[in-house]
């Protein structure tokens, strides 16, 4: 029963937002466009709060929405975490303990819509001007990056070029807004029209088409060292998005696994990336 709902409620919408395309593109663009941008879980769990509680740190203002960081001091440099879609900075919970062994200065945050943050939406570009903000309080030298925290780590080094950042990790990453759109319209089964309606509606947002929100294409410009760790197996985002960043990322290594999944949470993958930030 689950798994008809799962497949039948995603073609609703899209049946609704066709439908009332025929009356209105603006609303259904809009809509179309806010689901699109609306992440159902990531907030703060019972069992997560105790934990982040311990480590809330400093809620930064953006445009109006509050981020909350955390941060576990240390006296070596600082380092920032960038969690993914759907999740938090609990995420980090078992890695933290290891780069506190190292002596890193550890900062986290929540991105919009996501754990203590504020916001009912999520995109790229909007956690990338937030990351900004939490990039120019703290001053990191390292962000790792998980998921879409690795693509949107990279788009904001692309915009902002941070002349105090030294090294890149991006963990499972994917690398083009247009893939997500695409899947976007096959799940919901939205016709053309919509579809082109919502292009033009994030060149509008954004002042950029999906198919101009490529990784791929913004790593050509980055000149700090990075790191890509992808699973060959990952069934979220292919291992196809790191070899397309790492093509054009001129100072990088890519760290193919097996079997390790989308999560990347195993102590092999924490030990190669505590040695690239030492090194």
């Amino acid at each position: 029963m689950k798994q008809l709902l799962n497949k039948y409620i995603p073609l609703a919408y899209g049946h609704y937002f066709n439908t009332l395309a025929l009356f209105s593109h603006e609303k259904a663009t809009e809509k179309a466009f806010r689901l699109f941008c609306t992440p159902r879980k990531g907030q703060v769990l019972p069992q997560q709060k105790s934990y982040l509680e311990k480590a809330k740190d400093t809620i930064l203002e953006v445009n109006d929405l509050h981020i909350q960081t955390y941060r576990w001091q240390g006296k070596g440099p600082t380092l920032l975490l960038m969690h993914g879609w759907e999740s938090n900075t609990y995420r980090w919970r078992s890695f933290i303990p290891k780069l506190e062994n190292e002596g890193f200065n550890i900062v986290a945050m929540d991105a919009p819509a996501h754990g203590y943050s504020g916001s009912t939406l999520f995109n790229a570009p909007l956690y990338a001007e937030c990351a900004q903000k939490v990039i120019e309080t703290y001053r990191p030298k390292y962000i790792i990056g998980h998921s879409l925290g690795g693509m949107t780590m990279i788009y904001n080094q692309y915009k902002f070029n941070n002349p105090d950042i030294e090294k890149l990790v991006s963990l499972g990453a994917p690398s083009e807004l247009s893939d997500f759109l695409r899947q976007y319209r096959i799940t919901l089964g939205l016709n053309k029209k919509v579809v082109k309606s919502l292009e033009n509606y994030f060149d509008y947002q954004f002042n950029f088409r999906p198919n101009d929100f490529s990784t791929s294409k913004f790593a050509k410009t980055l000149t700090v060292p990075g790191l890509l760790i992808h699973d060959e197996f990952d069934a979220i985002a292919s291992i196809r998005c790191s070899e397309q960043v790492h093509a054009n990322w001129k100072d990088s290594t890519l760290v193919k696994t097996k079997g390790l999944g989308h999560s990347l949470h195993q102590d092999k993958v924490r030990n190669q990336i505590i040695d690239f930030l030492k090194s």
